[in-house]
Formats: structure tokens, C-alpha cells, sequence
């Protein structure tokens, strides 16, 4: 991507996480979401993505970090993105976390 086509998908993710936040009762401020948004990038860093992933990878942190969910769970989640061979298993990840157990 073009550097500007870059600072565009930054604006705007970093946007959509303003409202995300916004709509869930925990407004964020500008510089949190930049924070999450380079935190998603630094993740995603040794595969070839899209940007839906990197937006869902930005967003699954989140909800992290607006629900306070405990420091190991989110290690946890940073470490196996990080494993993922690649943008179809970090999407798989995300998915998997949203998913009930039926038993």
C-alpha cells in the first residue's frame, strides 16, 4: 500500500474504534486507539494481511482492554496471533473466541 492509502487505513480504524468504544459506554481517546492500532499491526507483522483482519485483530484488543478481561487472557490471545502461519488461522483465532461451547 501507498503511504497515504496507509495513513488512510490508520484513520480510519482508528476511527472505528473511537465509536466501537463509544457504543460499548467507554470512550477512548484518539491516542488509546492509535496505541491499539499499532499494538494490532506489531502482531500481525510477520504475515501478509488484510485490512478486515488487522481492524478485527485492533478491535478484538478492544474489547480486551474495555472489559478488562485478565493480563494472562490477553497475553494469551497476543502470543497465539503471533503463532499463526497466517491470516486464515488469526481469523479462525477471532472466530473461535466468540464461539459457545453447545455442551
Amino acid at each position: 500500500m501507498s503511504s497515504t492509502a496507509d495513513n488512510e487505513l490508520q484513520r480510519s480504524i482508528q476511527q472505528s474504534l473511537q465509536d466501537l468504544a463509544d457504543q460499548m459506554g467507554h470512550p477512548i481517546e484518539q491516542s488509546t486507539a492509535q496505541q491499539l492500532y499499532y499494538e494490532a499491526t506489531d502482531l500481525l507483522d510477520h504475515l501478509s494481511y488484510e485490512p478486515l483482519t488487522l481492524a478485527r485483530v485492533a478491535g478484538t484488543l478492544l474489547v480486551y482492554r474495555v472489559q478488562k478481561i485478565e493480563v494472562e487472557e490477553v497475553d494469551w490471545f497476543k502470543q497465539q496471533v503471533r503463532q499463526c502461519p497466517d491470516e486464515e488461522e488469526v481469523e479462525e483465532l477471532i472466530e473461535s473466541l466468540h464461539r459457545t461451547d453447545g455442551l
